[in-house]
């Protein structure tokens, strides 16, 4: 099921917490989108020809772009690609950009059928202290502008753990979201990177590091009230009603095939990964010259069977014992004895040929991954 991924660059502000590749102008958003045009032209054979079973434009802020532009993009898109009638077509929105007059043109002048809405919080103290664009008020009425105008499957994403956000603030949070009826929800916990506004501010004692005990204890609010609504925790940091995954998304989880356009978009063909250049002015320019500014790694066996468990360890599906086999009964020796302890305290479950976190395992799982690496 291959996916098409296009970054675009672009914000109308920096959160504090974000460490994604973006550029607060928007002097070189013309150039950027005929540079995306002649990307789909240089890069149309990496998929093989195969049938495009979702497009994803992420960032950034891809509501920045006008009517217009998506057009253009569209229309380079279909006649570069096979797209599947049934394609996901999902663009991920900022609140703020989400005018009712926005919403109507989407849904009659594009092929979007799907929103992934930045709202972060319902709480106006979090939406400061991110330094989100948006208020409260902003959040709300675009989620009732977008269902009004037929945009019904939805995601919206939600950070918990910040020094801003006490438990009844995000029990909060998540009843607004199953007011909203919200068929898919996607939940982080509040991280600090290095190169970004609020690691500095950590760093500098301006603000305080992350409380890894309210984090935890957030979590678990998140888990039994989402089971509670009926959502599969199907990932860890997203939950869909039954069938509404992110077909999108759940193929970079499930180690399928896309392509990634834009500066810093990544490719995967099965084996290996590609990466473009970081960095706007240099992405244009080597565009603009015919040469697609990438950096390209052949995936070792090693690296493969560590990048499996990494992403199906945090899936519902879990780590499947077949697909470790493949790679030879060394790989199969060493995940059962890594996964033994884990088994013995209940972290890891494991059924029949198949082993999965545990809700509590749920809580370690970067460190159960690691300790089953090789």
């Amino acid at each position: 099921m291959p996916g098409l991924y296009l970054h675009i660059p672009f914000c109308k502000q920096a959160c504090h917490y974000c460490n994604f590749h973006f550029s607060t102008t928007l002097r070189q958003k013309g150039a950027m989108v005929e540079a995306l045009l002649k990307e789909l032209e240089l890069q149309q054979g990496y998929l093989g020809g195969e049938e495009i079973q979702s497009i994803y434009f992420g960032g950034g802020t891809p509501s920045l772009l006008d009517t217009a532009e998506l057009e253009q993009i569209f229309s380079k898109i279909y006649q570069t690609h096979r797209v599947a009638p049934d394609a996901e077509i999902t663009l991920e929105a900022n609140p703020d950009d989400l005018s009712p007059e926005k919403l109507r043109d989407l849904k009659n002048y594009s092929p979007i059928n799907r929103l992934s809405i930045g709202i972060q919080s319902f709480a106006d103290a979090d939406l400061r202290w991110m330094n989100r664009a948006h208020t409260s008020g902003h959040a709300r009425s675009c989620l009732d502008d977008a269902i009004a105008k037929g945009f019904h499957d939805l995601t919206i994403d939600l950070i918990y753990g910040s020094p801003t956000t006490p438990d009844e603030v995000w029990a909060e949070n998540l009843r607004l979201a199953f007011e909203y009826e919200i068929p898919h929800l996607s939940c982080y916990c509040l991280t600090v990177e290095d190169g970004t506004a609020l690691g500095t501010f950590v760093r500098r004692g301006h603000q305080p590091a992350v409380d890894e005990d309210r984090a935890a204890r957030q979590f678990e609010m998140l888990m039994i009230s989402t089971a509670e609504k009926g959502y599969q925790h199907y990932e860890i940091s997203n939950f869909a009603l039954r069938g509404r995954y992110a077909r999108h998304n759940t193929n970079y989880w499930r180690a399928e095939s896309y392509l990634g356009l834009g500066p810093s978009s990544h490719s995967f063909d099965g084996i290996s990964r590609q990466w473009n250049v970081a960095n706007n002015a240099q992405y244009i320019k080597q565009i603009s010259e015919g040469k697609v500014p990438f950096e390209r790694e052949v995936l070792t066996q090693d690296q493969r069977y560590n990048e499996y468990v990494m992403t199906s360890l945090r899936t519902m599906w879990g780590v499947d014992m077949g697909m470790i086999r493949t790679w030879g009964s060394n790989f199969e020796q060493h995940f059962k004895t890594q996964a033994q302890p884990f088994l013995e305290t209940g972290v890891l479950v494991q059924t029949e040929q198949t082993f999965y976190l545990s809700r509590a395992g749920k809580l370690l799982a970067d460190r159960v991954a690691m300790e089953l690496f090789v």
